[in-house]
């Protein structure tokens, strides 16, 4: 099956075009902002423009603005296409290439930048499975958290007793999350978002 893969959830603004297992092509840019400006530019230079039998589309947490980005295009790319649309989790993506780097399995920890001074953090163990939600914390709160001794994301521990795999979500790598249920294709934002509806009185 062709499969469109695309990741905007980070400063990261990432395709890729799979037959399967294999790679037909891929981008991936470290853009920070304007992923509404790149993503379709680069979908469009994929092979027959990325046009796919199904779309994986990274749903975070991460950057508000980038998961919209990513989801709106695939939920419209899936629409115009008439094939599934489906999710996948950013820190499990990161997880999953760490554990390409490791000789031997282990339990990962993922450390991703949240914004407000704040990461969202995720345990998973050495076969990847999550060992509980992603949440949104405050540094002071990762020392009572982190306890694996790989930490893989873009937050460096500075810690003795941790090895740091500095990482950031690339949709190239998208096969390694195959054996995982897909999520459904929408945003999983891993805290409030900073706008607050308004309220009127009565």
């Amino acid at each position: 099956m062709r499969t469109l893969v695309i990741d905007t959830a980070t400063q990261v603004c990432s395709v890729a075009l799979f037959d399967d297992d294999h790679v037909i092509a891929a981008a991936h840019e470290v853009i920070g902002r304007g992923h509404a400006e790149r993503l379709l530019p680069l979908i469009a230079d994929l092979p027959g423009k990325g046009k796919a039998e199904q779309i994986m589309v990274n749903v975070g947490p991460g950057s508000f603005t980038g998961i919209r980005v990513g989801v709106a295009a695939a939920k419209a790319l899936g629409l115009a296409w008439h094939i599934n649309v489906h999710g996948y989790g950013c820190l499990a993506l990161v997880a999953a290439m760490g554990r390409t780097q490791l000789t031997e399995p282990a339990p990962i920890d993922v450390v991703m930048t949240g914004g407000h001074g704040e990461y969202f953090f995720e345990s998973f163990d050495a076969e990847g499975h999550s060992r509980a939600p992603v949440r949104s914390v405050l540094p002071a709160d990762l020392p009572s958290l982190a306890k694996a001794t790989i930490v893989a994301g873009d937050i460096d521990p500075q810690r003795a007793d941790r090895r740091w795999l500095e990482l950031l979500p690339d949709a190239r790598h998208w096969t390694h999350l195959r054996a995982n249920h897909p999520l459904a294709a929408t945003p999983i934002y891993g805290r409030a978002p900073d706008a607050k509806p308004a309220t009127f009185s009565k």
